[in-house]
């Protein structure tokens, strides 16, 4: 569901909303995506004193771009120490990391791995192999990552969320995600300022939010039936 990217009272202490283990979140550059899995990242870690959030991504990037907090965050709560920042270089990083998921512990799986701008791990591919060969290596990762949060599930509650930047209606390599990612979430420019976060859930309701406050703002909830 859309509202778990955003702080609201639904939005912890609610482990029972979950439907599907992995989730892409796509949008447009300076869309605020990494500021949402923040937000989604903070409502795991706040759900339960025991769930764990690991959050990928790569240092400089999020150095230079942080996550805009929701209004009413305490950016000193405890809830933070539950949130491991690993930072991540290259898709081989990426691999390594989902290659040792088993080593986990039963009762020690974290309750989420987020993955910030995936598609970003691939771009230094471009310059060196065609695009078949950039597919594949995402292939590879994804199948991986798959394989990894199904283990994982078997043990415990686990689940992956990652996000790509796309730069028209929909994402480059949709095709391949959706082989292994059914919970798509597309991010749209709403005209005002204003993005609209919309599921590819018929029955979902869309949101629309902004960061251009600096904060992540929840506006308005729309029913698109």
């Amino acid at each position: 569901m859309a509202e778990r990217f955003f702080l609201t009272k639904q939005s912890s202490g609610d482990e029972n909303r979950r439907r599907e283990n992995l989730t892409l979140l796509s949008g447009p550059i300076s869309s605020g995506k990494t500021s949402l899995l923040f937000q989604f990242a903070l409502n795991v870690a706040n759900s339960s004193t025991n769930n764990r959030v690991v959050f990928i991504c790569h240092r400089k990037k999020i150095e230079s771009n942080p996550p805009f907090l929701s209004q009413g965050i305490d950016p000193s709560s405890d809830v933070f120490n539950r949130i491991q920042m690993k930072y991540v270089d290259d898709d081989e990083g990426i691999r390594k990391y989902f290659a040792a998921f088993h080593l986990h512990l039963d009762d020690n799986f974290p309750a989420t791995v987020i993955i910030d701008d995936f598609d970003y791990y691939f771009s230094k591919l471009n310059s060196v192999m065609n695009s078949r060969a950039r597919d594949m290596a995402m292939v590879r990762t994804l199948a991986l990552c798959h394989n990894a949060i199904t283990y994982a599930n078997r043990k415990a509650c686990c689940e992956l969320v990652v996000s790509e930047t796309n730069h028209g209606d929909s994402p480059r390599s949709l095709f391949i995600y959706k082989r292994w990612i059914q919970n798509i979430f597309t991010i749209k420019g709403y005209g005002d300022g204003s993005f609209l976060l919309r599921s590819n859930c018929k029955t979902a309701k869309s949101v629309k939010y902004s960061i251009a406050l600096q904060y992540l703002i929840l506006e308005e909830m729309i029913d698109d039936s």
